[in-house]
């Protein structure tokens, strides 16, 4: 269960999350965890490496990167002075804090990092659009060959692939590069000059500090204006384009379905050449994206660094899991416990036996507070364990233990209390969840250990 919309039940004067964001509480959290663990495991078979920045990080990293005129620097991005008096920033996103410390470190290219790390945006709270949300990504450094932007482009599209997802698009598009860019720019900012008119308020009045933003716009008014606006893709210099041709040949090689979105020119200025988005067809229009990136070979520069590419991308955890609920995918699993010990003879019993099981790797929790055994029954079925260890006075006198199953119709039986471990493993590994499905029993008692399906590669299918 999400919280933190829900009006608290100890009247108004309860503590509560601030505005914009949200707990995530248990079970759902077990759900995070393996989000998390497959795309890890995922990029990890790539060669990339966790990076671990700090939530807070000097304001300027992200004025010289993102851009004062950004609306996520202007409107979004928390900032504030501290006791030294120096100008620091919330983590808005997460390619800038990974290429600071690139600079800093100066590890050896190419250098493959992933992350995943909340990120604050003071904007206004939608659903599945948070001021603190979660984000997972990667940041590929070193090479400026198209064949990596084909690689980060593709371990995004497997991830949402493992995750059973199939109505998620990938647009794509070009951005050019110093060479071709400016050029570009021009063009645009004299046809919204043009049309100024025509625009949203926002726009009519800041059209010419960064036209690109007027194509990115959202509104109705600038969309609409922007109809006929020239294409970047028209107008890139000759090795931008034989890039993005080699980006679109390699998608294609992959069985990587695509569509060119000329109006795809992402809201960073360190943004060149390739960028990409992906968007939930299950979920509305306007909020719809679930991941996106693409190539900045400036930003290292920007940020005090010798000239080095980079590429990469940010995924959304809220997003792309509300479009597994839109689509009915990756469902909340959480692992079950293996035991829940009951004990009413008091003493030791249940903190050694709990503790041996634990040490032996399995889950187990147990009662306390010395509650009834018809209690601590309800509670062992309310917890998903699979079977109840019980311990009363005559189990302790003879130096055993009473094994009932909770989740099928076998008898409870007496074990020795020192094959406890021994006879539980044995108990797990023949169970029987699933009619004649040994992986399916698998996936239901360690689903922690299951390995990310691979997605299939339709080798028929055509790029438009």
């Amino acid at each position: 269960m999400t919280a933190g919309s829900v009006a608290p039940q100890g009247g108004p004067s309860a503590a509560r999350t601030p505005k914009g964001m949200h707990d995530v509480l248990w079970p759902e959290s077990s759900r995070w965890e393996t989000t998390v663990a497959r795309f890890a495991a995922l990029v990890q078979g790539a060669g990339y490496g966790l990076v671990l920045t700090p939530i807070v990080e000097h304001a300027g990293v992200f004025l010289r990167g993102i851009g004062e005129g950004s609306e996520v620097v202007g409107k979004e991005m928390y900032v504030f002075e501290d006791r030294d008096g120096q100008m620091m920033a919330l983590r808005p996103e997460g390619t800038a804090p990974v290429v600071r410390a690139f600079v800093q470190h100066h590890p050896v290219p190419p250098w493959k990092a992933w992350y995943a790390a909340p990120s604050f945006r003071h904007e206004n709270p939608q659903h599945g659009r948070y001021r603190q949300h979660y984000q997972l990504g990667v940041e590929a450094l070193g090479p400026a060959d198209a064949d990596l932007d084909v690689e980060v482009v593709s371990l995004a599209h497997d991830f949402f692939a493992g995750l059973g997802l199939r109505e998620v698009e990938l647009r794509l598009n070009s951005m050019g590069d110093g060479v071709c860019k400016p050029g570009y720019v021009a063009l645009l900012g004299a046809f919204v000059a043009e049309r100024a008119d025509q625009l949203c308020p926002a726009h009519r009045a800041r059209h010419l500090e960064n036209p690109l933003r007027v194509l990115d716009c959202k509104t109705e008014e600038c969309r609409k204006a922007t109809e006929d606006a020239p294409h970047f893709l028209d107008h890139l210099c000759d090795p931008c384009a034989t890039h993005f041709a080699r980006v679109r040949a390699g998608l294609e090689a992959l069985g990587v379905p695509y569509v060119i979105d000329d109006r795809l020119v992402r809201g960073f200025d360190y943004y060149t050449r390739t960028t990409f988005e992906f968007a939930a067809q299950a979920l509305d229009a306007a909020q719809n994206g679930v991941g996106g990136g693409g190539r900045y070979d400036g930003l290292v520069e920007m940020l005090g660094g010798e000239p080095t590419p980079g590429i990469g991308f940010g995924i959304g955890v809220e997003r792309v899991l509300l479009a597994c609920d839109a689509e009915g995918v990756f469902p909340v699993a959480a692992p079950p416990l293996d035991a829940y010990v009951i004990d009413t003879a008091g003493g030791e019993s249940a903190v050694t036996l709990t503790a041996e099981l634990r040490r032996a790797g399995l889950r187990a929790d147990r009662a306390f507070d010395e509650r009834s055994m018809r209690s601590q029954m309800k509670s062992a079925d309310r917890s998903g364990a699979l079977v109840a260890l019980i311990v009363g006075p005559q189990e302790v006198a003879e130096g055993t233990v009473g094994l009932r199953p909770l989740r099928n119709d076998e008898e409870q039986r007496t074990v020795a209390r020192a094959d406890v471990v021994d006879e539980l493993r044995s108990f797990l590994a023949n169970a029987a969840f699933t009619e004649n499905d040994e992986d399916d029993v698998d996936r239901h008692l360690h689903p922690h250990l299951q390995q990310p399906e691979k997605p299939e590669l339709d080798d028929n299918r055509e790029a438009p």
